[in-house]
């Protein structure tokens, strides 16, 4: 399989950090690849903040920072703009915060997958959405 290049939603991060089960074990299968240069991880701004908010809520504020500090050093960050979000705000897509992570994957530009566990929240995406287990039953499928 060709090194692709991957935007993951809010869900997959907080899935891998919070170790919701079952949802981390494909989580931590995504970030296992592309620890291995087989896959570039994207992700917006948007879904740092929230990460870290919602992991505040269940561990201290230092495994949250420290947490992040090891995302940030394996996916790409994009910024999302005043652009994004007034695009967004007249997206096809419902959920203004589902419209801004597809407006900021636009934004990045060679995004290949969209992965995340609210597929339906992104239904009028130009991307393909996958789930990230059905992302790791692509590459099971791609040896």
């Amino acid at each position: 399989m060709a090194k692709l290049n991957l935007f993951l939603d809010t869900n997959i991060i907080i899935d891998l950090l919070a170790d919701r089960k079952p949802f981390s074990n494909a989580a931590y299968e995504i970030f296992n690849i592309s620890n291995l240069k087989k896959w570039n991880l994207y992700t917006s701004s948007n879904s740092i903040l929230t990460s870290y908010y919602i992991l505040e809520k269940y561990s201290s504020s230092k495994d949250s920072k420290r947490a992040l500090e090891t995302i940030l050093k394996r996916v790409q960050v994009q910024d999302i703009s005043k652009s994004e979000l007034l695009n967004a705000l007249k997206s096809k897509i419902e959920d203004f915060e589902d419209a801004s992570q597809n407006e900021c994957a636009n934004k990045v530009g060679k995004i290949h997958f969209i992965i995340t566990r609210d597929k339906k929240g992104f239904k009028h995406s130009k991307f393909e959405v996958l789930s990230s287990d059905e992302l790791v039953v692509l590459k099971t499928n791609a040896r």
